[in-house]
């Protein structure tokens, strides 16, 4: 039963200060909008694998290619600005840890800032992911474990202010993978208890700041 140290928008000084050490875990999985250094360091700290998706305050991390050793962008070298050693999972599906995990980066459009998104952009790559999970899943029976997202689904725990509300695709991204999980970010709790929700029989969590997990790996046998 893998545990996973859940982070996401708020830096917690406790961990930075090295309280991370101590704790058991199998892997890092990153909701978006926290330092890079950070994050890093927290994988480090653990010494285990550290998976995330951008957020709509972190950098535009698309393009980006290894060839060589070397990090190319528009086919010129460049440094990658995302953690050193972390698992970019936007659009992707990536098996880590014994967790099978899919990510969709990024909140609704609302400036002209990086990893924004209108309703129809996120669906379309929603759709991509979806069919890139149905894929995986053919070739091995395995179903995903964890849908990782910055933004919540719209209405299950996102707000209606404008650049804080949910992504309707993610209702049916849900039904079509069947994730025991969706862990995501972007609304801050302020102090306010967020309680779980759920859709269907996955539990969608908002975990700002950090959070531990126990990630049931027998969850893609149930689910099929």
């Amino acid at each position: 039963m893998p545990t996973a140290l859940v982070v996401a928008d708020e830096v917690d000084e406790r961990l930075w200060s090295g309280a991370v050490r101590p704790l058991s875990v199998d892997l890092v999985l990153a909701a978006g909008d926290l330092p890079f250094e950070y994050l890093a360091f927290l994988a480090n700290a653990v010494d285990r694998p550290l998976v995330f998706v951008p957020g709509n305050h972190d950098p535009d991390l698309g393009g980006f290619t290894r060839y060589g050793g070397l990090s190319m962008r528009g086919g010129f070298p460049e440094q990658w600005p995302g953690p050193e050693g972390g698992i970019n999972a936007d659009g992707r599906v990536a098996d880590v840890a014994g967790v099978r995990i899919a990510g969709l980066g990024g909140s609704i459009r609302y400036n002209e800032g990086p990893n924004q998104w209108t309703q129809r952009q996120q669906s379309r790559r929603a759709r991509r992911l979806e069919w890139a999970a149905a894929r995986r899943k053919w070739r091995d029976g395995r179903a995903v474990d964890v849908l990782l997202t910055h933004s919540p689904p719209r209405g299950v725990g996102d707000r209606e202010d404008p650049p804080h509300h949910g992504f309707d695709c993610l209702h049916r991204t849900v039904q079509r993978m069947h994730p025991e999980w969706l862990l995501h970010g972007h609304i801050h709790p302020y102090g306010q208890h967020q309680p779980e929700h759920r859709l269907g029989a996955t539990r969608v969590r908002n975990v700002v700041g950090y959070h531990l997990l126990e990630l049931r790996q027998e969850t893609s046998a149930e689910a099929q």
